[in-house]
């Protein structure tokens, strides 16, 4: 089904919804969910506030905690949600792809949104995602949440990683139909359902570790058109709640996201280190001037970082995290590069089996 037919489609249910005088466009939220005890309430409960939502799918993904039993007690006061329990993780497919298929095999309604648990809704998301997609004829929309951060070392990658990431994937490339760049967050990812069946949905991606930018991808080359921008008052979400979860998540993703290749990896290193500046404070040591020489590049580097911040939505004030984020983002992407070269990364609890990454030579 093309773009035409999609609209098509909607006109259809248009004129029936409006004969039962019901909303006219609907939402399945799927929520598949690991050991998200500390989140899923409240993602849950921004998801019960959003009009064209008529049911939530929590996927438990074999959870070891209570992520489970806080559905089933919130299911008992709430009839729009569901629960459902996968099994084990089927040979080559990711344990989130395999929940999410199964929450999508049993959703009803024409839109299938995706919600990582960690991610909070905010009043008026979903309509805004439907306004997007019915002005643009689009099949996926999706939203780049606002990132809360708490701990200095949040503070410091988070907001690095994701200004790197909107030099390689800028939403305006990536809603061009014409440019062949293509990305999405799976924290807010909506798709019409004639379109996640065209593309074969999640099964499609099942061994992707970056399911999101791998659904845009087969969306948009499939001549879908695609909707991706910014979260700013829509979604927010704080991914990680340790250094450890932090670390163990951009290690799985990291290698993937800027690019996959050895090539992209030592660009990456040559590009975020301030080598230059070090390498004249070093000479410093000997040649005085050249500290000066080399704080002052590092001082130039700093601020342009902070505008950077600014562009993305981040506090400038966080130029003072410029240093560790460098040393974080540069030793999280060598951690992620040697994972996906030995082709086995943790995350979770699980094994997760990632394809080769190439020799660096």
């Amino acid at each position: 089904m093309n773009t035409e037919q999609i609209r098509d489609t909607a006109a259809a249910e248009d004129t029936s919804s409006t004969a039962r005088n019901v909303p006219v466009e609907r939402i399945s939220a799927i929520v598949p969910a690991r050991n998200e005890e500390a989140s899923i309430a409240a993602c849950v409960e921004a998801l019960l506030q959003q009009a064209e939502v008529v049911e939530i799918i929590v996927v438990d993904d074999q959870s070891s905690d209570r992520t489970a039993e806080i559905i089933r007690e919130r299911m008992q006061r709430e009839r729009r949600i569901k629960l459902l329990e996968t099994s084990e993780v089927p040979p080559g497919w990711v344990g989130k792809n395999n929940a999410a298929a199964l929450g999508a095999s049993v959703a009803t309604q024409a839109w299938l949104l995706f919600v990582d648990a960690d991610a909070e809704i905010l009043p008026g998301a979903c309509a805004k995602a439907i306004e997007i997609a019915n002005e643009a004829n689009a099949g996926l929309v999706s939203f780049s949440p606002e990132q809360i951060t708490a701990n200095w070392y949040e503070k410091a990658l988070i907001p690095f990683i994701y200004s790197r990431l909107a030099r390689k994937y800028p939403y305006e490339a990536v809603n061009d139909p014409k440019s062949r760049v293509a990305a999405a967050n799976g924290q807010f990812l909506m798709l019409h359902r004639s379109v996640y069946d065209g593309i074969g949905g999640h099964a499609s991606v099942a061994g992707e570790v970056l399911e999101d930018v791998a659904l845009a991808r087969r969306v948009k080359a499939t001549g879908y058109a695609v909707r991706f921008g910014s979260g700013a008052g829509l979604v927010r979400a704080r991914m990680y709640r340790s250094f450890g979860a932090m670390w163990e998540g951009w290690r799985k993703n990291l290698y993937r996201l800027i690019g996959g290749k050895p090539t992209a990896f030592w660009t990456e290193l040559r590009t975020i280190f301030p080598w230059i500046p070090l390498l004249l404070i070093v000479f410093g040591l000997r040649y005085p001037l050249a500290i000066f020489a080399g704080v002052l590049l590092l001082l130039v580097r700093q601020l342009q970082y902070g505008a950077e911040l600014v562009r993305n939505q981040y506090p400038f004030r966080f130029i003072i995290y410029y240093v560790p984020a460098v040393l974080l983002y540069a030793g999280v992407l060598v951690a992620s590069y040697r994972g996906h070269a030995r082709g086995k990364l943790a995350w979770k609890g699980r094994e997760v089996v990632v394809g080769p990454a190439g020799k660096l030579g």
